[in-house]
């Protein structure tokens, strides 16, 4: 158990039987009353954000979380198949568990997070940016730098991108995991 004033970003908590990771707080002190933390709390199951107060004193149940490095080895129907790189064994994570599950590719470490007391994985995080090759686009004229147009391209993974007209099939492109933009060739 922990008390309301020392959540954090990053703290996991266990309100009304679901998981909850604090991604933004904030200590109130009010001129009349008592002081409270005013919260933004991610479900870790379906990512709902859920606002919420609590007194000081409040106490809240913590949960303690592991993250571990795993090499995503293949998929396997909707699973992806991953190995720890400490112990070699290998698990199955369901593909709707991972962020920026499309733009995976074989070899990618992902940071898997798991409930320390129940060894049950709650997500799997890609890294912010990956690199990938363009295997599919139309191509590129000379001089199509002037203006900020897109278009679409396909990676090596199968995901499509926006890209700029300027980028062509083969070339090397940062991708941003979260939200699968654009953002920059990599020489």
């Amino acid at each position: 158990m922990i008390n309301a004033q020392d959540i954090k970003n990053g703290t996991c908590v266990r309100l009304d039987g679901d998981l909850y990771f604090c991604i933004e707080f904030l200590h109130v002190k009010p001129g009349k009353g008592n002081t409270f933390m005013r919260t933004k709390l991610k479900n870790v199951v379906d990512g709902r954000v859920l606002e919420r107060r609590f007194n000081i004193g409040e106490k809240l149940e913590d949960v303690r979380v592991e993250r571990r490095p795993y090499q995503f080895l293949y998929m396997d129907g909707q699973d992806a198949i991953f190995m720890n790189q400490e112990t070699y064994e290998q698990i199955p994570i369901s593909k709707e568990l991972i962020t920026g599950a499309a733009y995976m590719k074989e070899s990618d470490v992902v940071e898997v997070v798991s409930d320390a007391s129940t060894e049950t994985i709650l997500f799997a995080e890609m890294p912010i940016k990956t690199q990938l090759k363009i295997t599919y686009t139309e191509p590129g004229v000379k001089g199509d730098t002037a203006t900020n147009t897109l278009k679409p391209a396909t990676v090596e993974t199968g995901a499509e991108v926006r890209v700029p007209l300027f980028c062509n099939e083969g070339e090397i492109i940062e991708v941003d995991t979260r939200d699968g933009s654009y953002q920059g060739r990599v020489r």
